[in-house]
């Protein structure tokens, strides 16, 4: 009696033990087309604008020390609602880059980033990564010290030439991870990127 063969449907069935012989060629940087990675999804960090946090305090300072003066040496004329008045303004004055900033969110992801932002108005703007024309990464002195950055990114999208995403946490590995998503997908678009720092399709 002859030995049957092992062979059967489960042989026609793709192990997920290594990558196809496409994505050897193609290289490691295809994915799906459906499938999107999200690198960041959040607010900018207080201190990654901690200047301009620091600058709307100082500002905001200056009408309440006014108030203070007043109710201390302006005499009867300066009423206690002109101190109460410059009070509130010298708060708004500090409060409004915190709650701007905090208004402020990121989305960063293998395809596109989302750049919502606005106190009362909001706006989003969405950046495709095949869009991108340039991407730099910025960290002053201080920034290394509280652990922050900022990523500079200049396009070729009429809406949105330029795009600065500040007060990042992990500003390098998700630089280096979006500045090769964004070979990664200029190839599958077939753009490349000529001597001269124009792009072409191909």
């Amino acid at each position: 009696m002859g030995q049957e063969s092992d062979k059967g449907p489960a042989d026609q069935r793709r192990t997920d033990s290594g990558p196809s012989a496409v994505e050897k060629t193609l290289g490691a940087d295809v994915r799906p087309a459906d499938k999107e990675e999200v690198y960041f999804h959040g607010r900018p960090l207080l201190r990654g604008d901690l200047g301009v946090v620091l600058r709307g305090i100082a500002y905001g300072a200056l009408p309440i020390a006014a108030a203070v003066l007043g109710w201390m040496y302006a005499g009867d004329w300066f009423r206690w609602y002109m101190g109460a008045a410059l009070v509130l303004v010298g708060l708004a004055i500090a409060a409004f880059p915190i709650i701007k900033l905090r208004c402020t969110r990121y989305r960063i992801s293998s395809y596109r980033i989302d750049w919502e932002r606005g106190i009362f108005n909001r706006k989003i703007d969405t950046l495709e990564l095949w869009h991108v024309d340039d991407i730099s990464f910025r960290q002053t002195f201080i920034d290394r010290i509280l652990g922050v950055g900022s990523i500079y990114i200049i396009t070729n999208d009429a809406t949105t030439p330029q795009m600065r995403l500040r007060g990042l946490p992990n500003t390098r590995q998700l630089f280096d991870s979006v500045k090769q998503r964004i070979i990664a997908v200029k190839r599958q678009r077939g753009v490349i990127k000529l001597d001269g720092g124009s792009m072409s399709a191909g």
